[in-house]
C-alpha cells in the first residue's frame, strides 16, 4: 500500500512537470490561449508571468499591428502612455524555438538583453526574426498560440494610422483586458 502511495505521488509529480503553462490573453476581439515554453525559455516565460501576475498587462493595447508580419503589444496604455517596466531580461533566442506563424516572441531594442513587457505574436513565418539568421541575435520565442489565431488574424486586419511617432497604432484600440493563468 505504501510503495502505491509513493508510486502515485511520484507519477504525478512527474505528470505535473510536464504540463505547460498555459494563459489566456483576453483581448476585446476575442480571447488567445498561449502555451509558454517553460523549458525553452524559463527566464522569459518567468518574466512574462510575472506581469501577468501583477495584472500589469490589463488595460494595454495591441499598439502596432503590421498585416502580413506581426501584433505586438504589452507595454502602452490606450492614451499611447508607456507604462513603467522591470529590469530587462536576459536573451533566451538560442532555444532553438523559431519566429513561425502563431508563435510570441518578445520585443526589444537592438540590444538583445532589452526585452521588459513587450511581447509580438508572429501572423507568418518570420524566419529572419530567429536566432542565428542575421548572424546574430534574433527574437526570443516562448510560447505559441493554441486557440485563438481567428483572434489574433482580426487583430492583424485592423485599419493601422500613425498617430504621433508611432506607426501601425489601431485606429480602433485593441485592448488586453487581461492575462491569466489556465494552468
Amino acid at each position: 500500500m505504501r510503495k502505491s502511495i509513493i508510486t502515485g505521488l511520484a507519477l504525478l509529480l512527474f505528470c505535473s512537470q510536464l504540463q505547460a503553462t498555459e494563459v489566456d490573453i483576453v483581448t476585446n476581439l476575442g480571447t488567445i490561449r498561449v502555451d509558454l515554453e517553460d523549458d525553452a525559455a524559463p527566464k522569459t516565460v518567468a518574466n512574462f508571468l510575472r506581469y501577468a501576475d501583477e495584472g500589469f498587462y490589463e488595460g494595454t493595447i495591441f499598439h502596432r499591428v503590421i498585416r502580413g508580419f506581426m501584433t505586438q503589444g504589452g507595454g502602452f496604455t490606450e492614451d499611447l502612455e508607456r507604462k513603467k517596466t522591470h529590469k530587462a531580461v536576459a536573451y533566451e533566442g538560442d532555444n532553438g524555438l523559431a519566429n513561425n506563424r502563431g508563435t510570441l516572441a518578445m520585443a526589444r531594442t537592438q540590444d538583445p538583453n532589452s526585452a521588459t513587457s513587450q511581447f509580438f505574436i508572429n501572423q507568418v513565418d518570420n524566419v529572419f526574426l530567429n536566432h542565428g539568421v542575421r548572424g546574430g541575435a534574433g527574437y526570443t520565442v516562448f510560447g505559441s498560440v493554441i486557440s485563438g489565431m481567428d483572434v489574433v488574424d482580426a487583430i492583424s486586419a485592423v485599419s493601422t494610422s500613425t498617430v504621433g511617432p508611432y506607426q501601425n497604432v489601431p485606429t480602433t484600440p485593441v485592448i488586453i483586458e487581461s492575462v491569466t493563468r489556465v494552468n
